[in-house]
C-alpha cells in the first residue's frame, strides 16, 4: 500500500482531531492565560501531525519509523499535559477523558503501524 498524501493516512486524520480538540480546550478555558502550559500542549498536538507528515516525506524505512516514534511520543506527552490541565482545572473530567482517549487511539494506531513496518 502506497500512501500518496499524508492527509489520506488514518493516523494523521486522528492526530488532526487531537489537535483540533486541544485548540478547542485552550480556547474555551483558562488555559489561554497559562501561556507555557498552553504552548506546550498545543505544540505537542501539532508535533504529532507534523512528524507523521515528515515520516511520509521520503527517506529510508528507518527514518520513516523514527518520525513515527516522535509522533507517538508526542501523543504520550499530551497524556501528561492533560493531567496538568485537569489538576489546574483548565478542563473537566469529560474533556480530559475525550482528549486522552483520542491521543491514546492515535498513539496505538501509530504503534501498530511501526510494528507492521518493523
Amino acid at each position: 500500500m502506497k500512501i500518496e498524501r499524508f492527509e489520506d493516512n488514518e493516523y494523521w486524520q486522528v492526530a488532526r482531531e487531537v489537535c483540533r480538540g486541544v485548540y478547542a480546550l485552550a480556547a474555551s478555558s483558562g488555559l489561554g492565560k497559562a501561556f507555557s502550559n498552553k504552548d506546550q500542549i498545543i505544540g505537542s498536538s501539532g508535533s504529532i501531525m507534523n512528524n507523521i507528515s515528515k515520516s511520509l516525506g521520503g527517506g529510508t524505512n528507518r527514518e520513516f519509523i523514527r518520525f513515527l516514534q516522535y509522533a507517538q511520543r508526542s501523543s504520550s506527552e499530551i497524556h501528561s499535559q492533560l493531567y496538568s490541565c485537569l489538576d489546574q482545572r483548565y478542563c473537566i473530567m469529560d474533556q480530559f477523558d475525550s482528549l486522552y482517549a483520542q491521543a491514546n487511539l492515535n498513539r496505538n494506531k501509530i504503534g501498530a503501524f511501526i510494528n507492521y513496518l518493523s
